[in-house]
């Protein structure tokens, strides 16, 4: 059974999120500001972190980012914060999604469900491969088996996010592929008002990947994935 851990310091929204999850099948606890949750994952990592923003004692933002230089786990925003430039702060954090309240219960559950069928569906798929590339000096495996990233032998964290769209940017290599295409196919986003966070990842993984041009931005269309394979005893 996944478990979810739930921050929302309105009690109302908590327990009704609490229910709809549980009915779902999963399982929930629910905190009602972030010095609790923050002594939970000091004992058990959850499988889906739902977190809202404006907490009694801090930003979710902030906390999410402390949270990724230890742990590798989904996470959703669930928060007022309506604008553009919050959205797109939440996925530069590397969220796997961002839903504005209000909201539907049925419609965070169906998001929820999703995200674990991107995860389990990836595993149940995976090939077991490793393959390498190279880009000027940079040697990069993209690892299947162990499910890691590697540039010149350094292991590179990546978000469950950030994984899916490299993978799928390598597995079509030889095309271009518009940012709808990488949303719908990663995110099952269809919205073009969504279509500034394939660039926010892109750009995390551009960063996270080293200064080689492993991918390249076809200007007003999308993105390309133009590192050359090689061999890996080569």
């Amino acid at each position: 059974m996944k478990l979810i851990y739930v921050v929302e310091d309105h009690q109302v929204i908590r327990e009704g999120v609490r229910r709809y999850l549980e009915l779902a099948g999963y399982k929930v606890l629910s905190f009602g500001n972030l010095a609790s949750v923050r002594e939970a994952f000091r004992i058990t990592k959850a499988d889906l972190l739902i977190q809202d923003v404006m907490l009694p004692d801090g930003d979710g933002f902030e906390f999410v980012r402390e949270l990724r230089q230890t742990i590798d786990i989904p996470v959703i925003f669930m928060t007022a914060r309506i604008a553009e430039e919050d959205r797109i702060h939440g996925f530069e954090l590397g969220a796997d999604d961002y839903i504005s309240k209000p909201f539907s219960p049925k419609e965070l559950v169906l998001r929820v469900q999703a995200i674990f069928r991107r995860i389990d569906g990836g595993k149940e798929v995976d090939r077991g491969r490793r393959n390498t590339f190279r880009a000027e000096n940079g040697i990069l495996c993209f690892d299947e088996i162990e499910h890691k990233v590697t540039v010149n032998n350094e292991v590179i964290p990546l978000t469950a996010a950030e994984w899916r769209i490299l993978g799928f940017l390598i597995e079509n290599s030889a095309r271009i592929l518009p940012r709808a295409e990488i949303l719908k196919t990663c995110f099952d986003y269809s919205s073009e008002s969504y279509e500034r966070i394939a660039d926010t990842h892109i750009k995390n993984l551009r960063a996270k990947l080293g200064p080689y041009p492993w991918i390249e931005t076809v200007r007003g269309y999308g993105y390309k994935f133009i590192g050359y394979p090689v061999e890996e005893n080569a």
